[in-house]
């Protein structure tokens, strides 16, 4: 967006720097602890100070930013054992939002499930670890949209967001993406049986691998 058409103040200029900082945090382009300094912030994305410190405040409160006293902000640092609690939650809002997507799913629904499934044996075949990351994102994000639970998927989008770095680094490690395919092709096989319990129990068994895996 050129500077001349960029909301330089108010609430759409913050909103602005909220939604481009959160995407450059959720790529990776900003690397954990790095600092925020709002000035260049302001200057990068043509707004003013206060809507960056408007932004850098409510990322803040999603756990994405943390606001060091005298030092300024910095992307947070989510540690293993973090990492291991948050996983801890998300299985049990995960095999929520399974069980609810396996008494729910219409045809199309399965089909583009194992659409997501196929592509991921393709992507473990072929050697492609970020893309299989990328699909196995989009999977859990398809079984959360098709359980209609909204209060569960908007828990798991926040906590799901603190992730990242953790998630990339385990899509990379030798021999985890072979292992993780078998568990999510196991969840979209209960889906499509619409078994809501065998879909709460493959979640389940998925994340405790992922927390088992975060711990070694």
């Amino acid at each position: 967006m050129p500077n001349q058409a960029r909301p330089g103040t108010g609430e759409q200029a913050k909103q602005l720097a909220l939604g481009q900082l959160r995407e450059a945090i959720l790529r990776g382009d900003m690397a954990p602890a790095q600092r925020l300094v709002e000035n260049e912030l302001a200057e990068q994305f043509g707004v003013t100070r206060g809507s960056i410190r408007a932004a850098l405040i409510d990322l803040e409160s999603q756990g994405l930013v943390e606001r060091i006293r005298n030092r300024g902000s910095r992307v947070r640092v989510v540690t293993v054992e973090e990492a291991v609690a948050i996983t801890e939650c998300r299985l049990v809002l995960e095999g929520l939002c399974a069980a609810k997507a396996a008494a729910a799913v219409d045809d199309g629904q399965v089909a583009r499930l194992k659409e997501l499934g196929s592509a991921m044996r393709k992507a473990v075949a072929g050697g492609e670890p970020l893309t299989y990351s990328d699909l196995n994102h989009e999977l859990h994000a398809r079984i959360r949209e098709f359980s209609g639970q909204l209060t569960a998927v908007e828990l798991l989008e926040r906590l799901n967001a603190q992730l990242v770095r953790h998630r990339f680094q385990l899509a990379l490690r030798p021999g985890r993406p072979q292992q993780s395919l078998n568990e999510h092709l196991a969840m979209i096989e209960a889906i499509e049986a619409r078994d809501p319990q065998a879909a709460e129990a493959a979640v389940r068994a998925h994340l405790t691998s992922v927390i088992e895996a975060l711990r070694d």
